[in-house]
């Protein structure tokens, strides 16, 4: 299992575009998921294409929630890929033939998971993996801990990677191994210095093996 981090508003490999906004590409067996899409297509496609990725190597889109600077490169990627399966939370507004609307907890394929819906918002990715749970977050509107709540029904949770927003209930992350914060997080520094051992710093460019 690989995350690699598309979009983002730092950059971590050269060549690369930073932006308002967050995409990661999942890739395991049997699937490779973009996590949202960041906020431009033609930020998105630029770094995809420098890092080697086409829209058509793109299986499945996981939406976490209907923001601009998450779904905004959805049309980009459908001009190439115009049948790719979109998973969105139920409160998602656009429509299209694509969209498979998630409200409740659901199993998205083997070891691939959503939250469902949380705060009438956001959803998040769960995937299972031999060291534990790996959560990937938006923006985590509707807070680490309802996330961390939910998830903790699938398992032990390993890593957190994604967006926190305002997100200071630190203790929160004692008992999780990894923890890479990114997008709108606002407290980077804080977790980097409480946590050197399980930070990774993110930026587009960035690999991370799970």
């Amino acid at each position: 299992m690989k995350l690699t981090i598309i979009y983002d508003n730092e950059v971590h490999t050269e060549g690369l575009k930073a932006d308002w906004g967050v995409s990661f590409l999942i890739e395991s067996e049997d699937t490779r998921m973009l996590f949202d899409t960041g906020a431009k297509g033609d930020i998105l496609l630029w770094n995809m294409q420098k890092l080697g990725i086409t829209a058509g190597d793109i299986d499945e889109i996981f939406i976490s929630h209907d923001h601009w600077d998450h779904a905004g490169g959805i049309p980009a990627l459908l001009k190439t890929n115009p049948d790719i399966r979109i998973y969105v939370p139920e409160s998602y507004k656009s429509e299209g033939k694509n969209l498979i609307r998630i409200k409740e907890p659901t199993k998205i394929r083997e070891h691939m998971y959503s939250t469902g819906e949380l705060a009438g918002i956001e959803q998040s990715l769960l995937i299972e993996t031999k060291k534990g749970l790996i959560i990937v977050s938006g923006c985590a509107h509707p807070g680490i801990d309802k996330i961390l709540e939910t998830a903790s029904t699938y398992g032990k949770i390993h890593a957190l990677i994604g967006g926190l927003h305002g997100f200071n209930e630190f203790c929160l992350l004692d008992d999780i191994e990894l923890v890479c914060p990114c997008h709108c997080t606002q407290h980077i520094k804080e977790i980097e210095t409480l946590y050197p051992d399980k930070y990774i710093q993110g930026g587009a460019g960035k690999v991370i093996n799970l």
